[in-house]
């Protein structure tokens, strides 16, 4: 009689008894004899238990199934083996409770009460979500013993010429999940999905086991590389890839098949909480003389108060309750240079938001926030958007247009006449050795640069109002005052006379993103 319960048929008696003689648990028992019903492994350990003794003592009954599953004659005489076999796999589940294949993580780990313990923690982090991930890191030594196991189980059934794949073998993440993922779902009121952007994270060590993976390093050196970021060499992923070299003879020659049993089980590490990043875009206008688009610090000295992205992220901070953030933006001004006109297009990156779903009465409410919070700066068209988005600001940004207002101061003196033959300049291509200002943050290059038209205002004399309309990328003080002829050619050469550049301001920057959202 197959246990259609557990969905366990006579070809699995001879695995069952075989395991529970080893000293497995009962989850570890129903992954090898690869049962994929979620259902099975929420049961309670008791259940399980006394179900599988029951399924092996099955063939002790007057009629009872040879390997094959044919009736065997009731007229046969009692097993004295069979009777051995049952007292040695209850003597192996009194000796020791621990798992040696799991190490306990599909025993007291599966109970309810576990569940409610990372639900607890989960929710003491104060996280905004309707669905999860439920992400399992095991000790890479479980993969060690898992396929000693596998060793051990594979000769039986080789010898029932049955066929074992260790790919059928029902994963313990898996099988861990299925056990505790829909109690931890139920006391969060959220679903547990394969992909959500709120992960929460279970870890298990067992440091008792740690030299497990210790004999692979000498049969497979090449598996294990050192890495600046891994504490240990033996990852889950080395030890993984070092199993599938090495020979079963050469297995069995260093590591015991069945495992050794464990003196103490798995202890589970704090819940752990992430939440993918979320990306809010916008566009900005910098009004003041004296603001850094980002913290001005120099020798490790902080020279101004305040910046344009601090005046941005902090209410965002604030609202969205993350962790920290990163700002970028379609080029950057220089602190002395106002931002006018359509505004300059930035995204901030919000990193592990612990609340992340807002309306968009709620962002507009969250841009007023940032606009009354100082009179430097404005933002329009705030909006949450995508993380692939946020490359758009980025693509073809050297072809892009800006366009500058100046104030120029000439050495020598000028009539309005003077200006006029700038107007007819157009598509002048300037080539700009990096300046000498900004070369302690940028690698020294020479760059081509095309200034698209220029008009200007006669002021007086000695001053005048340039407009310039230029790719993106160009540096325009540097054009005005030829930055000791780096820049060439330059406004100075145009005009035959020294010049200087006393205020610019950026009057546009043609990038039609983000979109735009109407008042």
């Amino acid at each position: 009689m197959a246990c259609s319960m557990l969905s366990l048929k006579e070809k699995d008696r001879p695995i069952v008894r075989k395991l529970l003689c080893a000293g497995c648990c009962v989850r570890c028992v129903l992954r090898f004899c690869c049962v994929g019903t979620s259902s099975a492994y929420r049961r309670s350990y008791q259940d399980l238990h006394k179900e599988l003794l029951a399924f092996i003592s099955e063939e002790n009954s007057p009629q009872s199934h040879d390997a094959s599953g044919e009736e065997k004659s009731s007229d046969a005489p009692p097993n004295k083996r069979m009777r051995i076999d049952e007292d040695s796999v209850t003597a192996a589940q009194t000796d020791s409770d621990i798992c040696p294949v799991c190490l306990g993580v599909l025993q007291d780990f599966c109970d309810p009460g576990f569940a409610e313990q990372v639900s607890d923690a989960v929710k003491k982090q104060q996280y905004e979500f309707d669905s999860l991930v439920l992400t399992v890191s095991l000790p890479a030594q479980l993969s060690v013993r898992e396929h000693s196991c596998w060793l051990h189980v594979k000769k039986e059934v080789r010898e029932k010429s049955m066929c074992l794949g260790k790919d059928d073998v029902i994963q313990v993440k898996d099988a861990f999940k299925w056990a505790v993922q829909g109690k931890i779902g139920q006391e969060l009121g959220a679903a547990v999905v394969a992909n959500s952007p709120c992960e929460v994270s279970i870890s298990f060590i067992h440091p008792e086991t740690e030299e497990d993976c210790h004999f692979l390093a000498h049969t497979c050196p090449d598996c294990f590389k050192p890495t600046k970021n891994k504490a240990s060499v033996f990852t889950r992923m080395a030890v993984v890839k070092a199993l599938e070299k090495i020979s079963e003879e050469k297995f069995s020659r260093h590591y015991p098949c069945p495992p050794k049993k464990a003196n103490t089980r798995c202890t589970a590490l704090d819940t752990t909480c992430l939440h993918t990043s979320v990306f809010i875009a916008g566009r900005y206008n910098k009004f003041s003389r004296e603001l850094p688009q980002t913290p001005w610090v120099i020798d490790g000295e902080r020279r101004m108060d305040g910046s344009v992205e601090e005046l941005i992220a902090a209410p965002l901070l604030s609202s969205f309750r993350a962790d920290g953030f990163n700002f970028s933006s379609s080029g950057r001004e220089d602190v002395d240079v106002r931002t006018l006109g359509n505004g300059r297009p930035f995204a901030v990156e919000l990193l592990n938001p612990h609340r992340a779903k807002f309306n968009r009465a709620e962002i507009k409410q969250l841009q007023e926030t940032i606009n009354q919070s100082s009179d430097k700066i404005r933002v329009r068209d705030l909006q949450i958007v995508t993380r692939d988005a946020t490359s758009r600001m980025k693509e073809g940004e050297e072809e892009k247009t800006k366009t500058y207002s100046a104030l120029i101061w000439t050495q020598k003196a000028i009539e309005s006449p003077d200006l006029e033959f700038l107007a007819n300049i157009k598509d002048l291509r300037i080539a700009q050795k990096t300046p000498l200002r900004v070369l302690h943050r940028r690698p020294l290059a020479v760059r081509q640069r095309l200034v698209h038209s220029m008009t200007t205002i006669y002021l007086d004399k000695h001053h005048f109002t340039l407009k310039l309309c230029t790719q993106a990328g160009t540096y325009i003080k540097e054009f005005v005052h030829g930055d000791f002829g780096r820049t060439k050619p330059n406004l100075c050469d145009l005009m035959k006379t020294d010049a200087d550049i006393l205020e610019l301001d950026v009057e546009s920057v043609d990038i039609d993103w983000p979109p735009a959202i109407p008042d």
